[in-house]
Formats: C-alpha cells, structure tokens, sequence
C-alpha cells in the first residue's frame, strides 16, 4: 500500500484535479462535480481513475448508487488534498487582494423570496462596477443553503431568519415587513389596517411547515391566538402568489416580494393594529472560510443600501 501524503500529492497533479476531487466527495455525485468544474461526468471519471493508479489504491467504493463513499485511504487523500487546497485560497486571495481589479467568480445560494425580488438591483450594480467578476447565483430551499456553505460548495447564502450555529458566521442584511395578502376580488373593505383577530378561520395559503417564514408565521398566529385554514401549502412564494391571486385563500408575505402584483392591481396588501411584523434576512458562511475580494466586494454591495450610494 503507498503512503499518501501533502508532499507527494502536491507536488503530483495540478490543483485543478484536487478541487475536481474534493467537489466529487462533498458534492456527492460525479454530475455535481463534473457541474462545478465544467467538464463532463467522463472526464471525473477519467481524473479519479487517475489518482487512483498513481497510488494503486481505490479513493472511492464502487457499488454505491446514491452516493460518493470514500474508501481510508480516499478519507486520507482527501483530508490532504482540503489542506493543500485551503493553503492555495489563501495564496490566491493574498495576491489577488494586490490588485485594484477585482476579479474571480461568486457562488451564491438564495431563497426565492430575497432572490427573485431583493437581490438583482444588488448584483446589477456589483457586475457594473466589477465587469471581471461573475455571480453564480441559485435558488434552493434553506435546509439546502446551510449544507452548501458547511460543504464549501458555495461561497455564501442569503436566508431568511438565520440561525447561528458552531460552523457558521451569520452577516445581518435587513428586515422585510410582513403583510396581510389578498386577491382585490376578496379584499375584506377599508384600507386601514387589519386585525390578526381578523384572520380566526379563514382560509389560508402558505410555505411548507420546514420553511423558516412559515414557522415564524405560525409562532406569530400562536401567539395572538389565531387559527388559520391551510388550504394549500408550497415551497416557493411565487405559487403561494399565484393561489392568493386565484383567491384560494390569504397569505401573509414580505412586502417587497408582492410590490410588483400590488402595482399591477392584481393583490391587496395590509398592514396589522398589533404592529409591525418583520422578517429578518442574513448572509451566513463557513466559519474561519477564505472569500475570495469578489465575494468580499459582493457582502460589501449587498450590506449598503442602494439609496446610499
């Protein structure tokens, strides 16, 4: 059996295979990682079949369908290639911070409310003033987002209600209001603000029971002793839209994520007599990660408000 250590594998291969390596583990899939690496699923193949007749050795079991499982001697060579590959960001970002230019490319993961909604005047503005930089930006469900930023599979995500937890630093952004949402066909008259009392038994159209927005919601119609009717329940908030548009039922939404259909005529939005209800919306990212100036450069847009500029 060969000894695999730092010295021999960096001084083997280039860094390229050791990422495309790293991301097949943490990614848990050849498709993933030939994705981030923009190659094809063949060429990982190829590139681990590689490694693993350098060291005569197998790095990966076969046989595992659904996911990637490392042999000992894979959890050796890829504890190494983490340290090789940490040590490089460092280097990098080191010699890139140098520059006036920032350049390299942002992996950013988003909820659909802030994303579709919050987001793109931000990232208008950063690929304006940084032209050599490239967003990579997607959408995923928040249980999701937290398991890329402890995988290093993204540089940050932006959620709603971010908890913090041992592995993760937590950036505040800002607080979406809350709001009562009704299609104009079913809009309750006045245009005053409404009473939560208001809502015992109606009928009702929100996120799914996992979803941080929903489990607040809930709390909130706990606390005021109200009891709602879920008629339909969904993982995005634009078919939550959709529904209350349908007049399905009433939702309870952030305002910014429902200013366009108010405009356009097509929702009525109320605020509440108990007050304002906000949501709060934060970066988080690995503790202790290395971001590379574009990503800095990014959190620094994304934490000033635009009317400031």
């Amino acid at each position: 059996m060969s000894t695999i250590s730092r010295a021999n594998i960096s001084g083997a291969m280039h860094i390229e295979t050791l990422k495309t390596f790293c991301d097949l583990v943490e990614g848990g899939s050849f498709s993933k990682a030939a994705s981030l690496n923009l190659i094809s699923q063949s060429a990982v193949s190829q590139q681990l079949n590689a490694l693993e007749r350098r060291y005569g050795q197998r790095l990966i079991e076969r046989g595992h369908r659904r996911s990637v499982v490392l042999t000992e001697a894979g959890k050796v060579f890829y504890s190494a290639c983490k340290d090789i590959l940490d040590r490089f960001n460092v280097a990098e970002n080191a010699l890139r911070s140098r520059s006036l230019d920032i350049v390299g490319t942002v992996r950013v993961a988003t909820v659909y409310s802030v994303g579709l909604h919050e987001l793109p005047p931000y990232i208008k503005l950063f690929i304006k003033a940084n032209p050599q930089a490239n967003v990579r930006l997607e959408y995923s469900r928040t249980n999701r987002i937290y398991e890329a930023c402890l995988n290093d599979t993204i540089d940050f995500g932006i959620v709603a209600y971010p908890t913090r937890r041992p592995q993760l630093d937590v950036v505040p952004l800002r607080d979406d209001r809350l709001v009562l949402v009704e299609s104009p066909e079913r809009a309750r008259p006045g245009r005053g603000r409404v009473s939560l009392q208001n809502l015992n038994h109606e009928s009702f159209v929100g996120f799914e029971r996992d979803i941080p927005t929903r489990r607040a919601i809930d709390r909130l119609l706990k606390k005021h002793r109200v009891r709602v009717n879920y008629v339909m329940e969904f993982d995005n908030i634009e078919t939550i839209k959709r529904s209350v548009e349908a007049g399905i039922g009433l939702s309870i939404l952030p305002e910014t994520a429902v200013a366009n259909e108010v405009r356009a005529g097509l929702l009525v939005t109320r605020q509440f007599v108990e007050g304002e209800f906000r949501r709060p919306i934060g970066i988080i990212h690995r503790k202790g990660k290395v971001l590379n100036p574009a990503a800095l450069k990014l959190i620094q847009f994304l934490t000033t408000p635009i009317s400031s500029r």
